[in-house]
């Protein structure tokens, strides 16, 4: 034949193959050359170099990480670089080749899924020529990106699959496999970095080596679906002098050739992506988040008034604004709200616009008249939609959803959330963006709710719509106290060191995902989450969270948060067929009277009445399920009137896209841990010198006197004072009321510190938490007798200081009005600190006079502590005690406007040797007093408080009282 045609397979495969199944096959085998390439090179010339980590060698770790073995060392990187080069253009045809087999005619998701492989790519080429040596941060941003992109990849590709079922399912299992195999690979990484298992990294290791062979065999499946694809090769020119001789055969545009290759294939994928459809999920879950925000926000703004009055304000009654759903019992009202419902849902935007106000009543007013206005639209807007049930779905879908971006949201700020009114611009807040997109979330939101509906059952006064309200009421106290942020429940199971249960980083996610899997369930089959059986489950996981600590307790309360999502959909959906003044207006009154409840376990001090609920979460816990059993049992009647549960109402598109935003918000999560994850070396400031600088503060829950969030401020603070030790008061802020938060976790990563949380808030303290910069070998917690007053949180922990063992306490003593809970306070921490030989460091709230009442059992022969300066005759609250070390420095630092107390400061260096050691113990009380005061000449540098504090100080910050530091001669 005169005409040329070469049959190819991307890089000329040789005449004679059909399909492009060599082409699969040569991009496997190169791939797993150049990973395998290196590995073996690196083997056989620096084994014991590649498989060294930061803390053991062989014969402890026997295997490298990929890392390790492709990128540290010469010549096993250039192997791989020179390999993976070769292969990159393969990969780029992959993803083209698969594009074009998969092309539909207006349908978005192949070329998603083909940008989506594009970048994925591009990522792989990142985190593989950047190595971790070369530069962490870009290697890791490249790694996450590219394990990220992973699951729309496979998930897009399975979806985009040809009828082929032998290739769906092994796609289908080497994507199994693979995500199945990152929850141990992050559970390993944690034992091996945290905790420091020998072994653990090796483990690690094969997984991560596994990832790469089922990333690679994923790829390698198109073999099955290439077969039916070809691509020639041919010398147009020719061929058009052979046509215009008569010969040859007429080419056949390939747009032909691809409509006739889809007619085969058959894609799977049916259900055209629309943008209108994914917009209004985005702007209905993002709305949800801003109500979630706006209601988490109020008790939060709310107890800045009796904080500061330390007693019932008045302002309490801002709480009530939640009942505004009440208001639709009058048909005026109910009128207007449903005729202007996206002007009343704009209306609720004032909770986020608060942060304007500088003055703090006038922001609590705003965040009062946003949460009326966001409650009684939410319920105007199921309402509406109650006679079509498939919208009403969606509504409360996207309503529940917006509380675990919510939950996502607070993990990614540390706990807080950027548009709260507590927060601005100077210490994260992104209230100005947050209110921008919830003003176009609420434009899309509403763009498709009637105006007029059928308000059924308006007068209905029946048992139906009481159990209804009952349910809401307990749903809406339950995800709020339990679920609005993933590490309360966490803290709840907290004991302390060694670590027996979670972590807020990286364990969260597993409330998150237990959050996504209960929300996806009570959605498609609502009729098993509302029986008995799964609610006896719900009862018995609430239960063990109560009573419970470490991995089991965490058992509960991933049951308790797979349940409480369960339900939602259905009560929420069960409610709104209802009265809404009595389902919603009533339900919110309940969970009023629950968040009252929740204060006044601990609070018990400061209300009428509260001795006789003082300490009983269990009873809130016992309620709350009451409430929700009720509920449950009423929707559950309910629905046997209809023909279908109301999960089963959701139109496909609704509910595909809703999924995919649960699975973007648990992506994000994932990423976000993984970029929390602590990597500080936590040393001490004055390692050589054995200097250790402790501190006491009360930082009065995070909140400064303008009812800012603090903790940027507090940091800044503790930093500048180069603290290797402070104990931390008044810090438990996992409740309703403080939002709950945690800021010892901003605290911790950002100042590279251990932190022990001291009791959890089921322990109805206000809390105590223990920052350090030494490792905590054992710490215990402890609640001091306290039978008429407040209970007194204590941390006993031993912390590994210069290789001696030093005990630190962390204590908050009663309030002055109980005098004889002081004294039995002061005798039991007396005896606790005397059972120590180890040197020890005290870090107090008191309550007492120097030298009188209580100071005298608290400076004694039991406890065996000393005073850091007994000169100091102006105090009354924080003291700073000590035994069996060297004190080489005291000072007292202004609050500025963060908080009502000061910040108490101490030096002390740890003695080294029996013999020191021995010295040092055997120097009673008087004889550190004799004569020891010194000039800040006379001490070592290392020895001395920075001097950025003399004089005016920074930022409101100064040496006060003795208006410098003191100094010691050492014993």
């Amino acid at each position: 034949m005169s005409r040329t045609t070469t049959r190819l397979c991307y890089l000329l495969m040789p005449s004679g193959y059909h399909g492009l199944i060599p082409f699969s096959v040569m991009l496997t085998d190169v791939l797993q050359g150049a990973f395998l390439g290196a590995l073996v090179v690196g083997i056989s010339l620096h084994y014991h170099k590649i498989v060294q980590n930061e803390f053991y060698g062989y014969p402890h770790e026997w295997f490298p990480s990929v890392s390790a073995a492709i990128g540290d060392r010469y010549p096993e990187r250039s192997v791989f670089m020179a390999l993976i080069a070769t292969v990159s253009g393969s990969r780029l045809a992959l993803v083209g080749l698969w594009y074009l087999l998969t092309a539909q005619t207006r349908n978005v998701l192949p070329k998603f899924v083909a940008a989506v492989g594009l970048l994925r790519t591009l990522a792989l080429g990142g985190f593989t020529y950047i190595t971790s040596t070369d530069d962490h941060d870009r290697h890791d941003f490249f790694m996450i990106s590219y394990i990220v992109l992973t699951i729309p990849w496979t998930s897009g590709c399975i979806a985009l699959s040809p009828p082929n079922p032998r290739a769906v399912k092994y796609r289908k299992c080497f994507a199994v496999a693979f995500f199945s195999a990152i929850v141990p690979m992050v559970y390993l990484y944690i034992q091996h970095k945290t905790y420091r298992v020998a072994g653990a990294y090796t483990k690690y290791a094969l997984l991560e080596w596994s990832l790469i062979l089922l990333d690679v065999a994923f790829d390698a499946i198109t073999v099955f679906d290439f077969s039916c694809l070809e691509i020639i090769v041919r010398d147009s020119q020719r061929d058009s002098q052979d046509l215009s001789n008569g010969g040859g055969s007429p080419r056949i545009p390939f747009t032909v050739v691809g409509q006739d290759n889809k007619k085969a294939t058959a894609v799977s994928v049916k259900t055209k992506f629309n943008w209108i459809e994914a917009l209004d999920t985005v702007a209905g879950i993002y709305h949800g988040f801003v109500f979630w925000s706006m209601l988490t926000s109020l008790g939060l703004v709310i107890w800045y008034f009796p904080l500061w009055h330390m007693g019932i304000s008045g302002y309490e009654l801002f709480l009530m604004t939640t009942v505004s759903p009440i208001l639709l019992a009058m048909d005026s009202v109910r009128a207007f709200v449903t005729s202007h419902l996206r002007l009343c849902h704009l209306l609720s935007l004032t909770g986020i616009l608060a942060w304007k106000l500088d003055d703090p009543t006038y922001r609590l007013f705003a965040v009062g008249f946003g949460v009326a206005m966001a409650c009684i639209s939410w319920t105007a807007t199921f309402i509406l939609n109650s006679s079509d049930k498939a919208r009403l779905e969606a509504r409360a879908l996207a309503w529940v959803t917006g509380l675990i971006l919510s939950s996502t949201v607070k993990f990614a700020w540390q706990t807080n959330n950027p548009i709260w009114p507590i927060m601005h611009s100077e210490n994260g807040g992104y209230n100005g963006i947050g209110l921008a997109l919830g003003i176009v979330a609420v434009l899309v939101f509403t763009r498709g709710d009637p105006t007029k509906g059928e308000h059924a059952n308006l007068n209905d006064f029946s048992s139906s719509s009481l159990k209804a309200a009952l349910g809401i009421g307990g749903l809406l106290f339950g995800m709020h106290s339990l679920l609005s942020d993933t590490g309360t429940m966490i803290m709840w199971v907290w004991d302390g060191y060694p670590v027996r249960g979670p972590l807020p980083v990286p364990h969260g996610w597993f409330t998150v995902i237990a959050m996504t899997a209960g929300l996806l369930a009570g959605t498609l089959r609502p009729d098993l989450v509302i029986i008995w059986p799964t609610y006896g489950i719900g009862c018995f996981g609430a239960m063990i969270l109560t009573c419970y600590h470490g991995w089991f307790g965490y058992y509960g309360a991933l049951t308790t948060a797979f349940y409480l999502m369960a339900v939602a959909v259905p009560l929420v959906t069960t409610a709104a067929t209802r009265n809404p003044a009595i389902t919603y207006g009533f339900g919110f009154l309940i969970y009023n009277l629950l968040v009252l409840f929740h204060v006044w376990v601990v609070a018990y001090a400061f209300v009428p009445g509260g001795p006789f609920v003082r300490e009983h979460t269990d009873w809130i816990m016992m309620t709350m399920m009451i409430l929700i059993g009720v509920g449950s049992s009423n929707a559950r009647r309910t629905n046997r009137h209809h023909q279908a549960a109301p999960g089963f109402h959701l139109r496909p598109p609704d509910w595909k896209s809703h999924a995919l935003a649960l699975c973007v918000i648990n992506l994000v999560f994932l990423a976000t841990a993984y970029m929390r994850f602590p990597t500080n070396d936590y040393k001490p400031y004055h390692e050589d010198a054995r200097v250790v600088t402790a501190g006491i503060w009360t930082v009065h829950f995070s909140l400064d006197n303008d009812m800012w969030s603090s903790e940027h401020r507090i940091r800044d603070l503790i930093k500048d004072l180069e603290l290797d030790i402070v104990g931390l008061l008044e810090s438990d802020l996992q409740r309703i009321i403080t939002g709950n938060r945690d800021t010892t976790q901003f605290f911790s990563e950002n100042l590279g510190m251990y932190v022990d949380y001291g009791p959890g808030p089921n322990k109805h303290t206000w809390g105590a938490a223990l920052l350090s910069k030494f490792p905590i070998v054992n710490s215990t917690h402890h609640l001091l007798p306290s039978p008429v007053g407040e209970l007194a949180p204590a941390i006993h922990a031993t912390l590994n200081m210069y290789d001696e063992m030093v005990d630190v306490f962390v204590f908050h003593s009663g309030q002055e009005e109980d005098r004889e809970d002081r004294r039995l306070q002061a005798e039991y921490l007396a005896k606790l600190m005397g059972s120590s030989p180890r040197p020890s460091i005290l870090l107090s709230y008191l309550v007492t006079r120097p030298h009188k009442g209580n100071y005298k059992t608290y400076v004694s022969e039991t406890s065996g502590m000393h005073d850091v300066d007994p000169s100091d005759r102006d105090r009354w609250c924080e003291y700073i005690l000590y035994k069996h070390l060297n004190r080489v420095g005291y000072a007292r630092i202004s609050r500025g406007t963060i908080t009502d107390t000061e910040l108490q400061v101490a030096k002390f260096v740890v003695p080294k040797g029996e013999e020191e050691k021995t010295l040092v113990a055997a120097l009673d009380a008087d004889s550190r007093e004799r004569n020891c005061r010194a000039q800040e000449h006379e001490v070592p540098e290392d020895w001395r408080f920075p001097h950025l504090f003399w004089g005016k100080g920074v930022r409101g910050h100064r040496y006060h009282v003795f208006n410098r530091p003191r100094y010691y001669k050492p014993s």
